[in-house]
């Protein structure tokens, strides 16, 4: 069976060739850097990718063989299961390999913020100056945290809170029985968890029921001087609500892993020579300027997975999972939402 392998770098082909190859799969590995277009094979029936790579309809149509895609990430956006669905392609993705890293990453930005590293970093490197005026921060000790999703990740943030003596309230549109009671917190709706937390960390999927699940209506819910931690999916932010409430000093500050847009503000080139530009696209693309140039905002090159131990986790379930298939016990499928 052949596997077309679009490969972020250059060591994932050394580091899984070996188990492929003793999983069934004769491997084509394929170098990308995720702007040239797809190129197709006749003969692969697995497809493994990344997030970079779309894959709908007119992708799916270079790969007539397709039985498989393993997506090497938790999130599957970027793939079209409806139609995946409609053409007998089974997706499989990567669970929580990343669930202690995106939540340490998420405490990183918290006190980078409460702590002002950043800023205090900035000044000795900048001028030298060991002065201490306008650095001073705040305890997380006795401060409300608002965790937004009781995933895996969610939970692990929830363990690192108590473990900084915060108090806890989370916001699930599926409550897990038992959770609240086991790790010690509050299940709350989302508009009160908004007016009590000192600081809300977001960590839901996305799709279409969390798109803009903070928005230019429920921003002002926040409790006012609080901070936004979101290393989920930019999209489940508004943009424009973010500053809307910076300006009105509705949060005193956000951490943002990931922004709308974020691929655009990478090649704003290509955006602003498009012969009819998107009116909105062009509008978070400016927004996000504001953010990055805020000085109570840190924003970071969507990073908040990418730790070398994690990145092992998710080539070694790739892996199993393109094993599994070729066993004919697929794992970790995901299917198109209400099948």
């Amino acid at each position: 069976m052949k596997l077309v392998y679009i490969a972020e770098e250059d060591w994932e082909e050394e580091y899984l060739k070996d188990k492929l190859t003793e999983a069934g799969w004769e491997t084509e590995f394929r170098m990308t850097n995720g702007d040239e277009p797809l190129k197709g094979d006749s003969e692969a029936e697995a497809l493994s990718v990344f997030i970079m790579t779309k894959l709908g309809a007119n992708e799916m149509d270079l790969f007539p063989k397709l039985k498989l895609i393993a997506t090497r990430s938790t999130g599957f956006d970027h793939i079209d299961l409806q139609e995946a669905k409609k053409r007998g392609i089974t997706v499989c993705t990567v669970p929580s390999y990343g669930v202690n890293t995106v939540a340490e990453f998420a405490f990183a930005l918290i006190l980078a913020l409460s702590r002002n590293i950043y800023d205090a970093y900035k000044r000795v490197s900048n001028t030298g100056s060991f002065s201490q005026e306008g650095l001073r921060g705040f305890d997380l000790a006795g401060k409300t945290i608002g965790v937004v999703g009781t995933g895996h990740i969610g939970v692990k943030a929830i363990q690192m809170a108590k473990g900084f003596a915060m108090n806890v309230l989370a916001f699930d549109a599926f409550p897990k029985e038992g959770l609240d009671k086991e790790f010690g917190f509050t299940y709350v709706p989302l508009n009160e968890l908004l007016n009590k937390s000192d600081i809300v960390t977001l960590h839901v999927p996305y799709n279409p029921d969390t798109h803009h699940l903070i928005n230019k209506d429920n921003i002002h819910e926040f409790k006012k001087g609080s901070y936004l931690i979101n290393t989920a999916r930019g999209a489940v932010v508004e943009t424009e609500a973010i500053i809307t409430a910076l300006q009105e000093k509705v949060l005193a500050g956000a951490g943002l892993d990931v922004l709308e847009e974020e691929g655009d503000i990478q090649d704003e080139a290509r955006l602003f020579k498009l012969p009819h530009p998107r009116e909105e696209e062009l509008k978070t693309t400016l927004a996000n300027h504001y953010l990055i140039d805020h000085p109570r905002v840190i924003v970071t090159a969507h990073i908040a997975f990418d730790s070398q131990e994690a990145v092992e986790r998710i080539l070694d379930t790739t892996a199993e999972n393109l094993g599994a298939f070729a066993k004919g016990e697929p794992q970790n499928t995901i299917e198109p939402k209400g099948e």
